[in-house]
């Protein structure tokens, strides 16, 4: 759930921190008084699309931060892991930077993120719904959705899609088979011949590097063997050589060492170079021990390079690249293969089909028991929501398999006793859809495991004893998510189990806007205001007191 909110000049907002409860919260406010910031601001933190000017004025940037209880989201967890998010496992700090020239910066628990991966962690934690999101419900993909997540048979609806794109896949490649079947057995015809005599050549990963130097090192054995030799009449060999000398040297520095203890720096100095050169000494001669010259062993090298680079340059690759060059001829022959054998490729497809099948059936019984179940439940809350006699209704009409199943689903209502439900896109009014859209909110929280669910004035043109029964629903959902409205109605604002108010001020010149918690005195004067406007009576005051008292 969201527990903090911290804004920092952003629009009309110097200074924001809000702490938010479980359960229901509404936010009020005169109109014009910002009350959409809060939602406006929460969306960046969560990775909306950023925009210049959204910086408070005469601010180079505005700063937001949410922090959020994420225990009991196994999800998120799992997708923080492979992401290599830090989360402590109970909180997680989701932040947001954006400048007067519109860059932004992004951080998830403090650690710079995208702001896709801002996004992607905001799907697990926040649901906002607009006035206009209502409009999503007229679309039928979205109608099938929201069935699935009811039925909670979603990740079987995903199963359902991929086996079917695995059964096109193969039909289409069995089709292009048939229709190509001469065109495949020439290429792979071809593809044989040319398998065989890179077969033949047999390259081997790796081997081109090795055989280059090889064939320096053979090539130039003679001239290797005569610079060893001559290293090595010079460091010890040689009439003049360096190693008698630097012994010498040794000696009478040891004896100085003895009248004067301040050379033996200088002494141990000379004896390790002594020993390094020994040392240097012994390695050329085992070089030249082992060395020599080799000419079976070079031709055999510059023939083996001369057919590396010749079979190469034939097929227009580097000589390091036929191994790889092979592996795709056999991932291409092992292709037409199966494509020249119809039978096989059939097969596959058939396979695949009846998996698809078996698993597009199983998601077509659980719609049909979930459709029912939440067709009875939405026309008993239309009954409530002043739709008397009303009538919601999904329909499964089937129809040719698809990645969305056999059947394609539909939400009918039927506004009144006695008529015939119709989509819904034909037959709701503004309100109408408000209503029904809550209605299935309410119904399906359960099944949902978005723990906030954010709704910015949804209860437009809705009034009177159906505000108070809306305000009842959202309370009543605030019972398994945490709920927070925007509202214009003082029926729905007294439910609010925390009360918010927005309110603007003037300050140096500037009008800034406010966000403060209310006491129940307090909302007692803001509910009597949402009823009575300027002038409040002490009967409008009574009046909120009663409406507070019985929500």
């Amino acid at each position: 759930m969201l527990q903090t909110l911290t804004i920092r000049d952003f629009v009309i907002v110097d200074q924001l921190n809000l702490e938010f409860d479980r359960g229901f919260t509404v936010l009020t406010g005169e109109t014009g008084a910002g009350k959409s910031i809060l939602i406006d601001a929460l969306s960046l933190a969560l990775g909306a699309r950023g925009e210049g000017g959204v910086t408070r004025s005469g601010c180079d940037r505005a700063d937001i931060s949410a922090s959020f209880h994420i225990a009991g989201l196994p999800d998120l967890q799992q997708w923080l892991d492979e992401h290599e998010l830090p989360s402590d496992d109970q909180q997680l700090l989701l932040r947001r930077v954006i400048y007067a020239d519109g860059r932004s910066k992004a951080f998830i628990g403090g650690m710079p993120a995208t702001v896709q991966q801002l996004r992607e962690a905001g799907e697990f934690l926040v649901d906002i719904y607009s006035q206009h999101a209502h409009h999503s419900l007229l679309k039928t993909s979205y109608q099938r959705q929201t069935l699935d997540l009811y039925a909670g048979q979603s990740a079987l609806a995903g199963d359902v899609a991929q086996h079917f794109h695995a059964w096109h896949a193969l039909h289409e490649r069995r089709l292009a088979a048939e229709q190509n079947a001469a065109a495949y057995a020439d290429e792979l015809a071809e593809l044989r011949d040319q398998l065989r005599e890179l077969g033949q050549l047999a390259p081997v990963a790796d081997e081109w590097e090795p055989l280059q130097q090889e064939h320096a090192r053979l090539s130039n054995g003679a001239g290797l063997i005569a610079g060893g030799e001559a290293c090595r009449q010079i460091l010890s060999e040689g009439e003049y050589s360096v190693m008698p000398q630097l012994s010498a040297l040794q000696h009478k520095l040891q004896a100085l060492v003895e009248l004067d203890e301040t050379l033996k720096e200088a002494a141990d100095t000379l004896d390790s170079a002594i020993i390094q050169l020994e040392e240097t000494d012994r390695s050329l001669n085992r070089y030249l021990q082992r060395t020599e010259l080799d000419p079976e062993r070079l031709a055999e090298v510059e023939s083996r390079i001369q057919a590396l680079h010749g079979m190469a340059r034939k097929h227009r690759v580097r000589p390091e690249e036929l191994t790889e060059l092979m592996a795709q001829w056999q991932q291409r022959m092992a292709e037409l293969e199966l494509m020249v054998d119809d039978g096989q490729l059939a097969q596959q497809e058939k396979a695949a089909w009846q998996t698809y099948h078996d698993l597009a059936q199983r998601l077509s019984k659980e719609r049909q028991v979930a459709a029912q179940r939440l067709s009875a439940l939405i026309s008993t809350e239309m009954q409530r929501l002043s739709l008397s006699g009303g009538r919601f209704e999904v329909a499964l009409a089937e129809q040719q398999a698809s990645a969305q199943g056999l059947e394609q689903v539909e939400f009918l209502v039927a506004g009144h006793a006695g008529t015939v439900p119709r989509p819904l896109s034909k037959v709701a009014s503004g309100g109408e859809l408000s209503r029904i859209s809550l209605a299935i909110r309410v119904v399906t929280a359960q099944q949902g495991d978005i723990p906030t669910m954010i709704f910015d004035e949804v209860d437009v043109g809705i009034g009177g004893g159906v505000a108070e029964i809306v305000g009842q629903l959202l309370k009543q959902l605030g019972q398994e998510r945490q709920v927070l409205v925007i509202t214009h109605l003082p029926q729905v604002a007294a439910q609010g189990q925390q009360h918010l108010r927005v309110s603007k001020r003037q300050q140096d010149g500037l009008t800034l806007s406010r966000i403060d918690p209310l006491s129940a005195n307090e909302r007692i004067s803001e509910v009597a205001r949402m009823l009575g406007g300027v002038d409040i009576t002490e009967t409008t005051l009574q009046h909120a007191a009663e409406m507070l008292a019985k929500a």
